[in-house]
This record gives structure tokens, sequence and C-alpha cells, in this order.
């Protein structure tokens, strides 16, 4: 599994008993009513390595699987942070990309948040669970589900093939940066094709040396000019993988902000981003989002959400 960042809010809780755990939420389970405390307070402070222990040790001493026991428990969106915080990372990946493709229509938040932020390593074994998970192909799904320049970005990002060598090649940075500028800002219509070319293949340290070099032969930041060229779900995964090879926190940030900001929260994305995103950078993304908007993360799940749902996250955002 790819190793787990260091910069998480949920962290190994010491003095770890797996067996008292498992009996923990076998009681906040039992008789009538459902104690959500208790199983806040088990799930929310150990680690994704640590939850598959209790997983086993409950199985063991119940005879039952536990995530079936708590989803016959629990409903909404309490219920989903907590069989999300069950799963090993690529498991939740695979299962948040197949959710963001069922039913009618096609939740393509879901598919760019995951596939523009996720590392080859991890973008490989996502492909390998969701073949043994639902019996088919992640590409074969994608492409089922999306069409156009949008499924050609998704499938690129699919097949892994990112150089992830920290070699700037200086003579290429800068035929890339003018390659771009002149398939997008420099003609009429747009090769989204160049676009794709550099944004899906070349190393994190090229292309942070390809931006500096656009907006030095263009005038202008990279983000603006996908915005003035491009549209819709093209424009967004562009812009998402641009943000997370600059600043993946920052990224996460914006994402957490749009989530919640106006009327109504996008429950799936503060979910998914709270959820797969505790252990592995949670503090910088915290960091990222009082110096963007001024606000404390903390304080925008506090305001935004209720209940044992708004109890949880708060969990996992780690305080104030």
């Amino acid at each position: 599994m790819a190793a787990i960042g260091n910069r998480g809010t949920v962290t190994e809780a010491a003095g770890f008993n797996a067996e008292a755990d498992a009996q923990s939420l076998r009681e906040a389970m039992k008789g009538a009513g459902t104690d959500e405390d208790a199983i806040t307070k088990v799930l929310a402070h150990c680690t994704i390595a640590q939850r598959q222990r209790i997983k086993e040790a409950y199985k063991q001493t119940v005879g039952k699987d536990l995530a079936d026991d708590l989803s016959s428990e629990l409903s909404g969106n309490y219920c989903s942070v907590v069989l999300g915080l069950l799963m090993l990372a690529p498991v939740y990946d695979a299962y948040e990309l197949r959710n963001a493709m069922r039913g009618a229509g096609t939740e393509e938040a879901g598919l760019i948040d995951i596939l523009a932020s996720r590392t080859n390593a991890e973008i490989k074994i996502v492909n390998a669970i969701y073949k043994k998970e639902y019996e088919k192909d992640l590409e074969e799904a994608v492409c089922g589900d999306t069409s156009g320049m949008f499924q050609r970005v998704l499938v690129s990002l699919l097949t892994a093939g990112r150089d992830e060598s920290d070699r700037v090649d200086e003579a290429q940075a800068v035929l890339d940066a003018k390659e771009m500028f002149e398939a997008g800002e420099a003609r009429w219509g747009t090769d989204e094709v160049k676009f794709l070319t550099v944004l899906c293949v070349r190393n994190r340290n090229h292309l942070l040396r390809v931006f500096e070099e656009y907006q030095k032969i263009s005038g202008r930041d990279i983000e603006d000019s996908i915005k003035r060229e491009m549209s819709g779900c093209l424009e967004d995964v562009f812009l998402a993988i641009v943000k997370c090879i600059k600043n993946k926190p920052a990224f996460f940030a914006e994402r957490l902000y749009k989530s919640m900001k106006g009327l109504g929260t996008t429950d799936t994305v503060l979910i998914r981003i709270m959820v797969a995103r505790a252990e592995i950078d949670m503090l910088d993304i915290k960091v990222q989002f009082l110096q963007m908007y001024g606000k404390t993360l903390y304080s925008f799940i506090k305001g935004d959400t209720s209940g044992d749902y708004r109890t949880i996250l708060l969990e996992l955002c780690g305080g104030e």
C-alpha cells in the first residue's frame, strides 16, 4: 500500500486493544437505539490499519461483519463517514469512484477529486481493487460513463503514466510551455490534446517549471488560461491537475470550502475528503484553509453540519 503521510489529524491510538474496541462497538449497537458517541470514540481515534484489526476482532468475537452491522444500525451522512473509515484507502477510492458513476448521471467531481490527486502507485492499486471488487475494468466503467475530451483526460490519468522522477528538462519545459500557449491562447479554438500530453504525463518539478515559463510567455497564469480556453468538466479536471501539482493541500482546502459555502452542503465531497485525507495531510489542509479563507476548517464544519455527523467530522478535523 502507498505510504500514508504523517501530516494527518488521525494518528495511532495509544494503548490500542482491538478486542476491547470490538466489544465497545458491539455494546454500542446492542438493544434498542445505538450509541453513536461510543462508535465515534472508537473509530475516529485510530488509524486505518488499527480499524482493520478491530474488524477482524469483531468478526472473531461476534461472528458477523462489522461494516454490515454498522450499516444496519446507522443511516445518512454519519453512516457514510463510518463505513468510509472502515475501508483501506484504495478500497475507499474504488468505492467512491463506483458511487460517482452509479445510477443516472455522473458525479464528475468524484472522478476528478480522486484521479487528479492520486499518485501513480495509488492509481495502480485502485485499478486492481476496482477490478476485483466490481468485476469490471475501471477504465471501461469511466468510458461508459463519460465522453469526449474529458473522458480522454481521465483515461490518461488512469493509466498511471505520469513521470515520477524529479528531473527537470529545461529545454523541454520551455517547449512544453510554448506548445501549450500555441495550443490555447495563441490560436482560435483550443488544441486540448496538447494540454493533456503535458499535464497528465510530466513530473511535478518539470510542470512547476513549465508553469513559470508559461507565465513568462503568455503573461498570465496557466490556471487563468485554462479558465479562458475551456469549460465544464474539462476545465474542472485540468484545473484540478494544475492545483494538485502546485499545492495538493490547498486544492483540498478549496474543495472543502466550496462544498460548504452558500446554501446547502455537498456532503459527498465533504465526506470523501475528510475520510480520505484524515491520516495523510489534514494538518496541512487546515493550515491552507485558514490562510485562504481567514476562518478555520473546524468552524466551517461546525457551522454547516449537525448531530453525530458533525461530531465525527470535527473529530477527523482534529480540533480548532
